[in-house]
């Protein structure tokens, strides 16, 4: 039986704007953002530091947590990110 992996992220820029999104492949989409596909959210607002992640083995349990992390304030979301990652240093290095 095959094993899924999951991933809900928080990018974030260095004026600290946020970007949630949920994928299965982590290193790959942080790349993607990276990338600055004109008119793109991320783009637009220079958003490419991975800052916070969480795995999930299923599916509806990322999206679930998605869609939890969006509806969150702005201060709520900041005190998430600074309890595991205190400097908003980029994760991305870390991924393997």
């Amino acid at each position: 039986m095959r094993e899924y992996e999951f991933f809900v992220y928080i990018l974030a820029s260095r004026s600290r704007t946020r970007y949630v999104g949920v994928t299965n492949d982590l290193r790959v989409r942080v790349l993607q953002h990276r990338q600055r596909v004109p008119g793109s959210f991320t783009a637009r607002y220079n958003i490419t530091r991975l800052v916070y992640f969480e795995r999930f083995q299923y599916i509806a349990s990322a999206i679930e947590r998605e869609k939890e992390l969006k509806d969150w304030n702005r201060s709520r979301k900041i005190a998430l990110i600074e309890n595991s990652n205190p400097t908003w240093g980029d994760l991305a290095a870390d991924l393997r």
